[in-house]
This record gives C-alpha cells, structure tokens and sequence, in this order.
C-alpha cells in the first residue's frame, strides 16, 4: 500500500454530503474554503484499515499524524464521516464506528478509513 507523507486529515469528499475540508499541511482556513473546483475530490471506493495490520513504517506515519492532530480536528473529521452514508456504511461493515477513525487518506479516487480498533 503506499501512503503519501501529506495525510489527509479533513478532505474534500464528494459523495453528495457536505465535505470534509482541511489537509494537513494545507495553507490556511480561507484558503482550504475555495470552491469545489479546487477542493472536490472524486470518490471512486472507500477501504477501511486497521492500523495494527499496517507495516511498521507506514504505521509511524499514520502514529505521527495522529499525535500532530488535535482532538477538534478529529472530532470535526468523525462528524464528517458521520455525515458521509457511504463512509459510515464502510466503516459499520467492519464491526466499525466513526470514533475509531483516528487518521484518512485519499488518492486515486480512494478513500482510506485508517481506524484503531485496540
């Protein structure tokens, strides 16, 4: 699996919901506000991963962003997923909730759910 090093903590989601907005590293609130044209991303598939079955370098980047998050961002973000039936819906397939989710990622139209389950 490869992770880019700019986790997405709040991103852009288009799936008919109102989307999540911040990237870590993103430049500033108004910035990260612009219309969609520069902050919709496409949803093609959404996975869920555990991060205990992660391979230890890539489980350090998610470990770093997690501890570079604060717990208003991670609110903000479980809420988002919340609002998100086809997030929430991937996430309960797992045995999952959205307090679980502690980091997220998109690329290439996918949508990965990075959750803690122990």
């Amino acid at each position: 699996m490869r992770i880019f090093t700019a986790f997405v903590i709040v991103a852009a989601v288009s799936l008919g919901t109102p989307a999540f907005v911040q990237a870590q590293g993103a430049r500033s609130q108004p910035e990260a506000q612009k219309p969609p044209a520069q902050s919709s991303t496409v949803i093609r598939s959404i996975q869920v991963v555990d991060v205990k079955d992660l391979k230890p370098a890539v489980r350090s980047k998610v470990d770093e962003v997690v501890a570079n998050t604060s717990e208003e961002d991670l609110q903000s973000l479980r809420k988002s997923i919340d609002a998100t039936p086809e997030a929430a819906s991937a996430l309960k397939a797992k045995g999952l909730s959205s307090s679980q989710v502690v980091a997220i990622n998109i690329a290439d139209g996918v949508l990965t759910l990075f959750a803690k389950t122990a």
